[in-house]
């Protein structure tokens, strides 16, 4: 990727966090003719959920799936739309994805959105499971990243 689309992917992320959901669809669009990348699609389609638009949303994270299928980012985010539409049981297998991708952080989110659709369908059990994965898997990657190292705080999207 030349430096133009990633200055514009990085903008487009500081945008986002400033709450400036239009300026950053404009700037990711930008990046994406420029170069489309997995990560593009996948923070496009996450402006657009923002904005309530989940379906544009889906479509990104699809063509971002299609650009880099070992990207896991986008199933993730395609199970959390599904889940904010009421499709639980459509959100099952994205977010199953999501935890067999190879390039996915942090590797625990998917687990953790599971774990709570299970325990919106009832299914106390399952979603036990998914939660204890998840503790372990944060508690391996805090091992490997004590307190104070150069790790970035998450969140769970």
């Amino acid at each position: 990727m030349t430096d133009e689309p990633r200055l514009r992917l990085a903008e487009g992320q500081r945008l986002l966090d400033a709450g400036d959901l239009q300026a950053a669809v404009q700037l990711y669009k930008a990046s994406i003719s420029e170069h489309p990348t997995a990560e593009a699609h996948t923070f496009l389609g996450w402006t657009y959920s923002f904005l309530g638009r989940y379906d544009e949303a889906i479509q990104e994270c699809k063509i971002a799936i299609a650009v880099d299928p070992d990207f896991g980012n986008p199933y993730n985010d395609i199970g959390s739309y599904l889940v904010h539409l009421g499709k639980l049981e459509e959100a099952i297998p994205w977010l199953e994805k999501a935890k067999k991708a190879k390039r996915y952080e942090p590797r625990h989110f998917p687990y953790v959105n599971l774990g709570r659709v299970y325990l919106k369908l009832g299914r106390v059990q399952d979603a036990t499971r998914e939660f204890e994965q998840a503790a372990f898997i944060q508690g391996a990657r805090e091992e490997q990243d004590p307190p104070g190292g150069d790790s970035e705080p998450s969140t769970v999207h």
